[in-house]
Parts: C-alpha cells; structure tokens; sequence
C-alpha cells in the first residue's frame, strides 16, 4: 500500500535499539523538498536517540525504492535560489545520514534512479532484490548527479560512478550494484530478503553501540568537508537547470 499524500509520508518505529524509518509518495517514491528535509530531520533526531543503536531504512510498496528527486519541483525552478534549494534537499539528508553516528541499513526492493542511488549509496550495508536496478538519468536531462556523486564514488568507486553518469538511460542490473559494492547481499523475492533483515537487523541491534559508532566515524572518514562540497555541488546544480539546454531537454521530457 503506497501514500497518497502529495508531499509523501515519513513514518518512524522504534522496536529493540532498531529505528524503522518508512518513506513515501505516489510518485514511484520520489522526493519533494518537504519530504527530504522530513528525513534529513529523522536522522539528526535518531543520532541523539539513545534508545536506538541502528537505523533501517525503507520504502513504501513492492515496486520502487526511490524515484529521486521531485520532476514537478525541478521544472518550476526559475532562479538560482529555487534551484540551489531544490539540490540542496538531497546534500541536507546525505550530510545527516553521513554525521549520524549509527548504522544505517538500507531495504530496496525495487528500481532506484538518481538521488535515489545517493540514498542508497549513504547507507553503511544494504539488502535488495534481484527487481533492484539502478539508473543515474541526471546528464539525459542536461544537469549531473553533482550532489549524490560523492556518496555513490565512496561506495562504487570512480569508474564505476563514470559508468553509470555516462550511460544515463541504462539500467544496472541488482548483480551488477553488488558486485560494485553497493549492495551486500541480493536476494530472489521480498520476503527472502525480509527474512534476512529481520535476523541481521535484530543481531546488530545488540552489540556494543559504542562499538557500532565507532566503526561508522571509521567507514565516513575523510568525508568531514561534504557540509562545504555537497552545498557547492547544490549551487553547481541549480545553475545548469536554469540553463537553456536544460530548459530544453524538460520540455522534450515532458512530451
């Protein structure tokens, strides 16, 4: 069952030391800016929670795990405020999952497009299904994937990042993400990988959150200057989509 609410559904459960974090909209799970400065906010009040040593991410349905960015939000920017706000949705939730100091698992049963791979390439392990393929669409449409590629170079690596940006209407498939690093492990069907994440999330859930924390700043380090980067790469953004090829390429899309 998916939301019908426009600017999406957040939910959070707190079960055994392990934060559920259930996102939405009826836009194949897309995000509106509200909707990201909601999960940025999620993250920064579950780092502080002292009744939660992991982080579950997830999102609603069978079908995508993340559309990305809002389509609707990025054909209404109309000047550089607009478009580095827009941009900057993505550089606010990356930059709190990264400074959250605990694990935060990703779920994704489906296809996942642009910022939608920023996502997932913030979260420290992540299941998904063999439906989970993944596509950066950004330079189709004249902009790039300026914001998230930090997140998905540190996950992936360069050439693989390169693959992907450079082939922006072709799907990888779920084997192809694993083997690159993306995912940990893949699975046949939802309910196999549910399995999986129930055991996993619960087993880590019990170690020693200090340990746990302790091993996240170990993974992120040499990120400490993403608050600087991801907002400049926001503005970057935001400049290309006020640009007449840009402007070209959303209204060809649009048809």
């Amino acid at each position: 069952m998916t939301t019908d609410r426009q600017n999406g559904s957040l939910y959070t459960h707190i079960e055994n030391k392990l934060a559920t974090i259930e996102f939405g909209h009826p836009a194949s799970n897309s995000f509106v800016s509200e909707l990201l400065d909601r999960l940025a906010k999620t993250f920064n009040d579950l780092a502080v929670n002292a009744e939660v040593s992991v982080i579950l991410l997830k999102s609603e349905g069978e079908r995508a795990f993340c559309a990305g960015a809002s389509f609707d939000e990025l054909v209404a920017v109309s000047n550089l405020t607009e478009g580095r706000a827009f941009f900057g949705g993505f550089a606010k939730v990356l930059n709190a999952m990264r400074s959250c100091q605990k694990p935060i698992i990703g779920r994704v049963q489906g296809k996942t497009v642009g910022g939608g791979v920023g996502l997932v390439s913030a979260c420290d392990y992540v299941m998904a299904t063999e439906a989970a393929a993944i596509k950066l669409s950004e330079i189709s449409i004249g902009i790039g994937p300026f914001v998230i590629a930090p997140a998905v170079e540190r996950k992936i690596g360069k050439a693989a990042l390169a693959e992907l940006t450079f082939a922006p209407t072709e799907w990888k498939n779920a084997y192809w993400a694993k083997e690159k690093g993306l995912y940990a492990k893949v699975f046949d069907s939802i309910p196999e990988m549910d399995q999986a994440l129930d055991h996993y999330t619960h087993q880590l859930s019990q170690y020693n959150p200090e340990a746990l924390s302790a091993m996240k700043q170990v993974l992120w380090q040499g990120t400490e200057d993403w608050d600087e980067l991801l907002t400049a790469r926001a503005e970057l953004s935001g400049r290309l989509a006020l640009s007449e090829n840009t402007k070209k390429a959303l209204a060809k899309f649009k048809k």
